[in-house]
């Protein structure tokens, strides 16, 4: 791993958009002059089951072809998923992980590391797009991190979106001004 790498985890399930999800993000990363990988890791073929969701984007070639163990940043689509932070427990200090919560959540994230907790669920439900909230959390990372800008995200999303361009489009913006007013625990470390 080389100085410059961006690796980034999401987890979800199987409909809220994971996959799609990392192939965006990805393509936000690759608009920016970055070198790109994206690929997701889940079981059974169905809704509902756990799917995580990897991006590494580098300014040089990636040679890396394995999973992502230790990310410096993550987003948890489902706050279910959480268990109690064991889900985001091998997040390193200095890194971020941003979550979809309508409320308060149940977690306490490691030493160091930033909490950004944003509604993805009723943004996504406020743009028509149901379950997938992928896009909106996306919006909230570009805002939490500055890795990428809102405009390269969303002509990521408008090349990127399968179906529900307009809608995808919203809930990115949404959620991108949701997170600069987001809850968050401040690194510590």
């Amino acid at each position: 791993m080389t100085a410059s790498m961006v690796e980034v985890r999401v987890h979800g399930r199987g409909g809220q958009g994971v996959q799609v999800g990392c192939q965006i993000l990805a393509g936000a990363f690759f608009r920016a002059g970055r070198q790109v990988q994206a690929f997701a890791a889940y079981g059974g073929e169905r809704r509902g089951a756990p799917v995580t969701g990897f991006v590494r984007a580098d300014d040089s070639p990636i040679r890396l072809r394995c999973d992502i163990e230790r990310p410096r940043y993550a987003l948890v689509l489902d706050p279910t998923m959480l268990d109690g932070g064991t889900l985001v427990a091998d997040v390193p200090s200095g890194g971020t992980v941003v979550l979809n919560s309508a409320g308060t959540p149940a977690v306490t994230p490691p030493q160091g590391v930033r909490l950004i907790v944003v509604d993805a669920t009723g943004i996504a439900g406020r743009a028509g797009l149901g379950p997938i909230v992928s896009t909106a959390l996306l919006g909230a990372f570009a805002q939490a991190t500055g890795l990428v800008s809102l405009e390269g995200l969303l002509a990521a999303v408008q090349e990127g979106s399968p179906a529900r361009r307009g809608e995808n489009l919203e809930a990115c913006a949404a959620g991108y001004h949701a997170a600069a007013g987001a809850t968050a625990a401040p690194a510590s470390a």
